[in-house]
């Protein structure tokens, strides 16, 4: 089994590379049971938000990890990738503002931001 923070590093360097933007990973370990980590990050487009997802599952796939679950691929405007201990959220700006996984998670720990370890 991989570390799940480096499954989530892993993730939130494909959404980089596809120019996800403002990429978060979220240490959730403390406070649920249904996952380790969270990256979360959007998109300006549609099709860009397909292929941060895309390039996501792609990268973390190739790490041997299994995607257990995906949603939200056709409309794109939120899609969510579950790998299981990492679960990563692909927005279009609008949703991510209206959601806003990171004050709702706000007692979670933020572990990297825009590519910057915090911890």
């Amino acid at each position: 089994m991989i570390d799940s923070l480096r499954v989530a590093r892993v993730a939130a360097q494909a959404a980089r590379d596809k120019k996800g933007q403002q990429v978060v990973i979220l240490d959730i370990r403390k406070i649920s049971l249904i996952a380790d980590y969270f990256v979360i990050t959007h998109g300006t487009s549609i099709p860009q938000v397909q292929a941060i997802a895309r390039e996501v599952e792609e990268k973390v796939t190739a790490l041997g990890e299994k995607l257990l679950r995906r949603e939200g691929f056709d409309s794109a405007r939120w899609i969510l990738l579950d790998f299981g201990a990492v679960v990563v959220h692909v927005f279009m700006e609008e949703e991510r503002k209206f959601y806003d996984l990171e004050r709702l998670w706000g007692d979670a720990e933020v572990v990297e931001e825009n590519g910057c370890s915090k911890a």
